[in-house]
C-alpha cells in the first residue's frame, strides 16, 4: 500500500479541492470545481499506467471514501443535500472504475489513446449520472434542487431546456478540454518516470 500513498494523497487533494471550489461560480454555467475535478482522471490513469489495474481501483476507492465523508460533512453543514451527495459519490465511483477498465484495455495502443479515451468514457458517465441524479425529474425536487429544472435557453443560445442540462453540457465540455490538455502532463510524467527507471532499474 505504501507505493500508492502519493496517488491516494493526490486523489484526496483533488476531491477536497473540488468539494470546496464547487461552491463558487465561474461564469453562468460552471463552478471552479469543474477545473479541478478532471485531474482525478489524470491521477487514476497514471496509477493505472505504472501500478496496474488493482492499484488504480484502490486509489479510486480511497477517493470515493474520502469524497463520501466530504459530501456528508457538507450536507451536515447545509452546503448540499443528501441527494446531491449521493449523486456525487455514485458518479465518481462509476466513472472512475469505467476509466480504469477502458484504460487497461487500451494500454498497448498509441500512448494517447488509453488516457484520452478512458477519460472520455468516464467523463460522459460522470456527467450523465451526476446531473441526472442530482437534478433530474425522476426524483422529487426539493428546495435545493428544484431551481435546476427552470427552463432556459441551452447555454444561453439554443432551445429552452432545464437549466441542469446546460450546466451538465458545460461541465462535460470543460472535462473534454482538460482531458486534451492533460495529455501534456501525462506524457511528461510517463517520460520522466521511465527515464528514472532506466537509470535505476531497482526503484
Amino acid at each position: 500500500m505504501r507505493p500508492l500513498v502519493p496517488a491516494i494523497l493526490a486523489m484526496a487533494a483533488v476531491v477536497l479541492s473540488s468539494n470546496i471550489l464547487v461552491q463558487f461560480r465561474l461564469g453562468d454555467w460552471l463552478t471552479w470545481g469543474a477545473l479541478t475535478y478532471p485531474v482525478a482522471f489524470l491521477v487514476t490513469d497514471l496509477t493505472n499506467r505504472f501500478r496496474g489495474v488493482g492499484a488504480a481501483r484502490k486509489v479510486v476507492l480511497a477517493g470515493f471514501l474520502f469524497g463520501a465523508v466530504c459530501s456528508l460533512v457538507a450536507a451536515g453543514l447545509d452546503k448540499t443535500t443528501l441527494r446531491i451527495a449521493a449523486a456525487s459519490g455514485i458518479a465518481f465511483l462509476t466513472a472512475q472504475l469505467i476509466d480504469v477498465t477502458v484504460f487497461d484495455r487500451l494500454r498497448r495502443k498509441a500512448w494517447w489513446k488509453a488516457p484520452f479515451l478512458s477519460t472520455l468514457a468516464g467523463s460522459v458517465i460522470d456527467t450523465v449520472l451526476f446531473f441526472s441524479i442530482a437534478f433530474g425529474t425522476m426524483l422529487p425536487a426539493d428546495i435545493n434542487t428544484g431551481w435546476a429544472n427552470e427552463a432556459v435557453p441551452l447555454l444561453g443560445l439554443g432551445h429552452d431546456v432545464p437549466l441542469w442540462v446546460s450546466l451538465g453540457l458545460a461541465d462535460w465540455l470543460t472535462k473534454m478540454t482538460l482531458a486534451l490538455l492533460a495529455l501534456v502532463p501525462y506524457r511528461g510524467a510517463v517520460n520522466k518516470i521511465l527515464a528514472a527507471h532506466a537509470e535505476n532499474p531497482l526503484t
